[in-house]
């Protein structure tokens, strides 16, 4: 029994080391045009993983100092990352699904809002078979149709599109509340930062 939780906890330590390193190759690869709804689907869901991924890692290893790899030895600790992880990671791609057709709307006079949802939809579908939980699949995308009866497309590009990235790292980061609190402003922060970059290089890569 002793032999097989081993095996299982290094197993998960190797996975989540992977998902550590792995976007960050990605995000360093030659950048692909955006020229049409399937390359803009691919690249929402890449980037939202890289910044999910980024901030939620980030941010836990900065919080823990020496102790970070040492906690990859404790299940739980586990089971809370992988909750975390895709609970970002859902609202994030929520963010850039609404702020990529926000601006090509208003900016490049190419209106795919009613394909929102589908998008969206796809992307999720798609992570069922990567292990993204079905009750956080189902809840996020009640979350984002309610979302989308309420945006107004014509200045959401604009107007805070990160925001709710952003509160859902701070709030779903397995870090004590006492402590947590007391970075709330460096985690929303760091987030921002991040898809400050990821705007400018869309805005470079979009030729509708």
């Amino acid at each position: 029994m002793t032999i097989k939780y081993k095996a299982k906890l290094r197993d998960l330590k190797l996975e989540y080391l992977k998902e550590y390193v792995a976007p960050i190759f990605n995000f360093l690869k030659p950048k692909k045009k955006i020229t049409n709804i399937s390359d803009l689907k691919e690249f929402i869901q890449k980037k939202s993983a890289w910044v999910s991924q980024e901030t939620l890692y980030g941010y836990l290893k900065t919080r823990m100092g020496a102790k970070y790899i040492l906690m990859f030895d404790d299940e739980v600790f586990l089971g809370s990352i992988n909750k975390a992880k895709w609970n970002i990671y859902a609202v994030s791609l929520q963010d850039l699904t609404f702020y990529s057709l926000s601006y090509l709307k208003n900016k490049c006079n190419f209106d795919q809002t009613f394909k929102a949802y589908d998008i969206y939809q796809e992307i999720l579908d798609k992570e069922i078979k990567n292990e993204m939980p079905n009750d956080i699949v189902e809840f996020s995308k009640k979350k984002f149709l309610d979302r989308l009866e309420r945006i107004e497309w014509q200045k959401y590009y604009y107007s805070l599109p990160f925001n709710e990235s952003a509160l859902a790292l701070y709030e779903w980061s397995p870090i004590a509340e006492e402590l947590k609190s007391l970075d709330k402003k460096i985690v929303l922060n760091s987030m921002i930062l991040k898809w400050d970059n990821i705007k400018k290089e869309f805005e470079k890569l979009i030729d509708f």
